[in-house]
């Protein structure tokens, strides 16, 4: 395989993959992700490009467990995933992912280029046929964001860097938003969103009263555009901040705040089980590259949302 010159690959990893686009504290790979400029922040909640080199046989066995939904394009690797749908195969297309109830398998063989954008809730049905209730654990092969014009290839090289390919997926977004104006999300999802990142053990209650809404609006309206009940998402996001501590893409001065949103190690490990089918004890003693990636962006998305770290700052978790 050959050599990096990445700073990635100045810290030791897993054996068998060399990071290109960022490294964790802990070895684990991490991608070149932030948020995307302000004309196109209304709609979307961040850009994603991954890149790891590995032998063409080397297999990673990992999952995912997304709050957005997530349009990628699958540049290198053979990738499988069972989704609602059952197992499937994809290689070199794009793809897009609903937002997940829970955790999904993923395999990756061979080196690593994925590409993506998260669609912030409520934007799925500004800007696409598609309605987010339906595509919850699911993936559909296509393009509705239109991110290739023409040739995957030429478009997003494999030559090219990943902030290369995120400033190519910014102007084929712009462009759609030129084409569609688009209305943005619901200010209701963005003040659930923002809860959600703040403190998800909040009533939904209490968010449809400082909105000024009855909670069955709120339910009505979270369902439209998170793909599932406020409880659950609640809940979802419980689970992810605490994922990401296990995994180590956390801000460990957070890690006792994220204990205490759960009752006591019982509800902890009930909670956390039903959406990774894990105990914590049992993920943490496992690498997870693939759903650290996914995790960490979540964790950068939600810092700099709630102003904890500036965009584009040294993130707690990243290697020295």
């Amino acid at each position: 395989m050959k050599k990096s010159t990445a700073s990635g690959s100045k810290h030791k990893s897993l054996a068998g993959l060399d990071p290109q686009s960022g490294v964790s504290a802990k070895g684990l790979p991490l991608s070149a992700n932030r948020s995307p400029s302000d004309d196109l922040r209304p709609w979307f909640g961040r850009l994603v490009a991954a890149r790891i080199e590995a032998d063409a046989d080397h297999k990673i066995v990992c999952g995912m467990c997304n709050d957005l939904a997530y349009q990628r394009i699958v540049r290198r690797g053979r990738w499988t995933a069972l989704s609602k749908d059952g197992d499937a195969a994809y290689q070199e297309e794009p793809i897009l992912f609903g937002p997940h109830s829970k955790y999904m398998p993923l395999t990756c063989t061979g080196s690593v280029i994925a590409i993506g954008v998260g669609l912030r809730p409520g934007a799925l049905t500004k800007l696409t046929q598609h309605q987010t209730p339906d595509l919850v654990d699911r993936i559909i092969r296509g393009d509705p964001l239109g991110l290739v014009e023409s040739n995957i290839g030429e478009e997003y090289p494999s030559t090219g860097t990943p902030e290369d390919w995120n400033l190519r997926m910014e102007e084929r977004l712009r462009e759609l938003i030129r084409k569609l104006d688009p209305e943005p999300p619901d200010a209701v999802s963005v003040a659930f969103e923002h809860a959600a990142f703040l403190d998800p053990n909040i009533a939904p209650g209490d968010v449809a009263e400082e909105q000024g809404i009855s909670l069955r609006q709120l339910e009505r309206i979270v369902k439209r555009d998170f793909g599932m009940s406020p409880k659950k998402v609640l809940r979802r996001a419980r689970a992810l901040d605490l994922a990401a501590q296990l995994c180590g893409v956390a801000d460990e001065e957070e890690e006792q705040e994220l204990l205490l949103r759960y009752f006591d190690q019982s509800h902890l490990i009930r909670e956390f089980q039903a959406f990774f089918a894990n105990t914590p004890a049992a993920f943490r003693s496992t690498p997870h590259p693939l759903m650290t990636i996914n995790l960490e962006t979540r964790q950068a998305r939600r810092l700099e949302t709630l102003k904890r770290i500036a965009p584009g700052a040294k993130r707690p978790w990243e290697a020295q």
